[in-house]
């Protein structure tokens, strides 16, 4: 193999500027998805966050049970929604249900793009991971053919100088 034929080789593997060219430099999907979001989607998002904790689970719990402990232990008189039907219980229990479901839903789907936006910026990583050492292992392949011609042409001349001796 000549020295030719390695210069053409290395011509073949693509450069990490071809790279860079091909692939831009990585995302950042936070700041992508912060800039597309409206004030509206922002609060969604954050009741969100906030209504699938458990401390927001222990508040609903902790109300739930003064409220029905009072109004069931309580003194008689200071009882404002009186049992087994706790109808201003349900009341306000239902109208908070029936606002959060919605709101819940919508940051869901924010929630959701945001993880189509990453899934994607992760797959973009991959690709130029891949090219990249697809690249490096071209680089490696054509060293080491370069390395046993090098090899092959010193011992050459190893033996044409021990036959002339």
């Amino acid at each position: 193999m000549s020295i030719q034929s390695f210069e053409n080789a290395a011509a073949r593997v693509p450069k990490f500027a071809e790279i860079d060219r091909k692939f831009g430099p990585a995302r950042n999907v936070s700041v992508e998805l912060a800039r597309s979001l409206s004030p509206t989607d922002r609060l969604a998002v954050w009741v969100t966050d906030r209504v699938g904790s458990m401390a927001f689970f222990f508040a609903v719990a902790i109300w739930t049970i003064l409220w029905l402990g009072w109004n069931t232990a309580g003194p008689v008189e200071f009882r404002f929604d009186p049992g087994p039907a706790f109808a201003v219980w349900l009341f306000f229990s239902n109208l908070l249900q029936l606002h959060l479901m919605p709101l819940i839903m919508v940051g869901q789907n924010l929630q959701d793009r945001y993880g189509e936006l990453v899934a994607s910026a992760d797959f973009d990583i991959s690709q130029r991971t891949e090219a990249e050492v697809d690249a490096i292992l071209q680089h490696l392949t054509n060293q080491n053919a370069l390395m046993l011609e090098i090899l092959k042409r010193v011992e050459g001349l190893e033996s044409a100088g021990r036959a002339s001796r």
